[in-house]
């Protein structure tokens, strides 16, 4: 059995081979993983059944580390090669429609009825994973842009608003405060981008909650984009203003919430910077 390093050929086989499997599986399709096996073997060179299920749990944490769906049956394995992530990354830039799907997505008659969101713990310094794997995760994450890939992806943001909304509405409803319920409004769909957050909506005592909604598809530690207008707005109203992170949203949305100042939670980088002449 080889034991070399994997060629750009064979990686970009498996690849291929691992987003059928996750087509079938964001679709709930029934498929085989040793069928997808069998089939795969003859075209690599000399690998061992072990060597490709390891791969494939190399994929999924490639995969984690781009804000993505993995295949949950390969738990991600860690310490992969670089000549992976651009395999993954040549397989993308040829399916752009990948990026730009929206799995398993309810229609807004759905939505009005909806369950709340699990909401849990924002990632801490206590809960993240051992240094060696965040910073793989986080270099994929800045290499390819995950943040400002979420942040163009309107369908993917505008999904997850609705989506809030419809938990926002839930909770009022659950607390029965029906009347607030009414009144929680979806202000960047109703009068556009520039408030500096996306859903007014209330606590159960009527005090205002004023939500920015950031989703990704990916795991609670993806990187997002804020914009300067939105760090004003939550330092401006620093009681009511609220970052609501929603992720693994393609498969059973999760979420958490960020209270100001932004800082005291996570790392502020500066991405672009505006030119004035003297």
């Amino acid at each position: 059995m080889s034991n070399g390093p994997w060629t750009d050929e064979e990686n970009d086989l498996i690849v291929a081979d691992y987003f059928a499997m996750l087509a079938d599986d964001v679709s709930t399709r029934r498929y085989s993983k040793a069928e997808h096996r069998r089939a795969l073997l003859p075209l690599l060179n000399d690998r061992s059944e072990g060597s490709v299920e390891f791969k494939h749990q190399n994929i999924s944490a490639v995969l984690k580390g781009l804000g993505e769906d993995w295949i949950p049956g390969y738990k991600p394995a860690f310490n992969f090669q670089m000549t992976l992530v651009d395999a993954v990354a040549r397989w993308l830039a040829l399916n752009p429609a990948w990026l730009g799907r929206q799995p398993g997505l309810q229609t807004a008659a759905g939505l009005r009825e909806a369950a709340q969101i699990w909401i849990g713990p924002p990632p801490t310094l206590s809960n993240q994973p051992p240094p060696q794997e965040l910073d793989q995760m986080l270099h994929i994450a800045r290499k390819f842009d995950v943040a400002g890939r979420d942040e163009r992806n309107r369908a993917l943001g505008r999904a997850g608003e609705e989506r809030v909304l419809a938990h926002e509405r839930a909770a009022l409803r659950m607390a029965g405060r029906d009347d607030l319920a009414r009144k929680v409004r979806w202000v960047s769909e109703e009068d556009g981008d520039g408030a500096g957050y996306d859903i007014a909506s209330f606590a159960p005592d009527g005090l205002p909650r004023l939500i920015e909604v950031k989703t990704t598809n990916g795991w609670e530690r993806t990187p997002f984009h804020i914009t300067r207008n939105e760090l004003a707005v939550a330092k401006e109203r620093r009681s009511e203003w609220r970052l609501f992170r929603l992720w693994n949203f393609s498969r059973e949305p999760k979420a958490f919430e960020l209270h100001p100042p932004l800082d005291a939670h996570v790392s502020l980088t500066a991405t672009t910077f505006q030119a004035s002449f003297h």
